[in-house]
């Protein structure tokens, strides 16, 4: 099963088996105060420099959010996904919560490129979601990432949770939206909190592939928050979760990268392992 995605040049197929997609993270402002700042005061040039930064760092696909408090997202989310398109080649991933703003960020993005492809990010299984988000999926022909959370908040079984990833791809049907289109997410949750965290994750992807067919996204470094040494961790939980099924990870390409490439060496996605090695070169070049 193919999700394909089109930016302004480049095409993005999401496969099982293929190279692992990245979904860059870091044009999101929770968390960064820098980027809130830049955004609550209409300052869009950082979008750019985060733009071209998470390309080079070999980011595939760019997240682009703006919801930091005080911002009209409705007005600023277009002028966000016009000025990505404008500087990188890669597709979107338009992300929001308010109805309105994706709705005109979709709109954008059809006019600024007409023949591209975006993913919205996200649909889950609460109604309220999946009666503001699919028919949008729908009329603009975009994909999305489904969150396997819904009206009782996220479950904590993977069977649960792939019950809500059924949910998704079922009332997405009935909108004509195939099950390509559609990434789910499992969720990850801090093992700091909860030891089993990762295992349920990890589970749920196994069952969702094995049963859905569908291809999988992950917000993978929720895994390590509130703990130490993130990066390792995050590393090790993303190569566990690639070889189940996760061909979609969002995460900060710049961070690893190295990791996901080692992953899909390991598991023989990488002939003559040409992508890993110029992966390390690249971080020896950036590195100098």
């Amino acid at each position: 099963m193919e999700t394909i995605l089109k930016g302004m040049k480049k095409q993005v197929v999401v496969a099982d088996g293929k190279p692992t997609v990245i979904l860059g993270e870091r044009i999101n402002p929770t968390g960064k105060k820098k980027l809130a700042a830049a955004l609550i005061a209409g300052d869009l040039e950082v979008v750019r420099t985060e733009a071209l930064a998470q390309v080079e760092a070999g980011a595939d696909i760019l997240d682009v959010n703006v919801g930091a408090a005080g911002v009209d997202e409705v007005e600023l989310l277009p002028q966000a996904v016009k000025l990505v398109l404008e500087t990188v080649e890669v597709p979107v991933a338009i992300d929001t919560a308010d109805g309105k703003a994706l709705a005109t960020a979709l709109a954008m993005h059809k006019e600024v490129n007409p023949g591209g492809k975006p993913v919205i990010n996200s649909v889950n299984g609460e109604e309220a979601s999946l009666a503001r988000v699919l028919p949008l999926v729908a009329e603009y022909g975009t994909a999305v990432i489904g969150l396997c959370m819904d009206d009782d908040g996220i479950p904590e079984t993977p069977e649960a949770r792939l019950a809500v990833a059924k949910k998704i791809v079922a009332r997405a049907g009935e909108h004509g939206i195939p099950p390509e289109d559609i990434l789910i997410d499992c969720l990850a949750l801090t093992v700091g909190a909860d030891s089993k965290a990762g295992w349920i994750t990890l589970e749920a992807i196994r069952i969702v592939r094995e049963e859905l067919g569908v291809n999988l996204a992950l917000g993978a470094s929720n895994v390590s928050f509130g703990l130490p040494d993130r990066e390792t961790l995050n590393g090790v939980f993303l190569g566990m979760a690639i070889a189940r099924g996760l061909n979609c990870p969002i995460v900060d390409a710049a961070k690893v990268r190295q990791y996901i490439l080692a992953a899909d060496l390991a598991l023989g996605r990488d002939e003559y392992s040409m992508r890993y090695l110029k992966g390390y070169r690249q971080r020896q070049k950036l590195q100098k």
